[in-house]
């Protein structure tokens, strides 16, 4: 009580409100799936018409996938490391509801990384040839349903294969460890970066 009135609860800013909102809808298993099902479409829209733009020949096509799978490596690890753990609410909020939550279905909004993702390609279209630009954003965007395949199943199965095993863990050092092993589908970036956990030696 005031001045013998109550105080109001104090209103959050349109944005806030927005952001909340899109975080919400961001963790439900209806966007999970449906930016599965937008980016496959999308990935594969692309190839096709790289490939009918495509002036080149079939080496120089798989060097346009190798490039993009290689370039979303570095995308994963780039957003995960100083995105998704930094002070961008729409990103840090959603991961951090990740990293309390891991077996959620936590995304980003699923039309966004389409939308993203088409945005890359115009600009590669700009600077290359259009069948080699719509063939490498191809391949980013198959990088990316990779990834957030991969993320699912390594927090929903328990593998029995050693490599698997090895490959599962480093991803849940990072929940217990958060300032290392940023790169899911390659541990690549953090061995070149200095961020790969390193198991420390027990005293005495």
């Amino acid at each position: 009580m005031k001045n013998g009135t109550m105080q109001q609860p104090m209103k959050q800013s349109f944005p806030r409100t927005v952001v909340d909102a899109i975080v919400r809808m961001s963790a439900t298993r209806t966007n999970y799936w449906a930016e599965v099902g937008v980016d496959a479409a999308l990935a594969l829209l692309l190839a096709i018409e790289g490939w009918r733009h495509h002036a080149g020949g079939p080496l120089s096509a798989l060097l346009a996938f190798g490039l993009g799978l290689l370039a979303f490596s570095f995308i994963e690890y780039f957003f995960h490391r100083w995105m998704f753990h930094t002070r961008v609410p729409l990103f840090e909020q959603g991961h951090r509801t990740h990293h309390e939550q891991p077996l959620g279905y936590d995304s980003l909004p699923f039309f966004l990384p389409a939308v993203v993702l088409l945005a890359l390609a115009g600009l590669f279209a700009l600077v290359m040839p259009v069948g080699f630009a719509l063939m490498l954003a191809a391949s980013i965007t198959l990088g990316y349903i990779i990834y957030g395949l991969s993320h699912f199943i390594i927090h929903h199965v328990r593998f029995k294969q050693p490599l698997l095993r090895r490959w599962a863990g480093a991803h849940h050092v990072h929940h217990y460890h958060p300032d290392s092993n940023f790169g899911l589908t390659t541990p690549l970036w953090d061995v070149l970066l200095g961020t790969r956990y390193v198991r420390q030696p027990r005293k005495g």
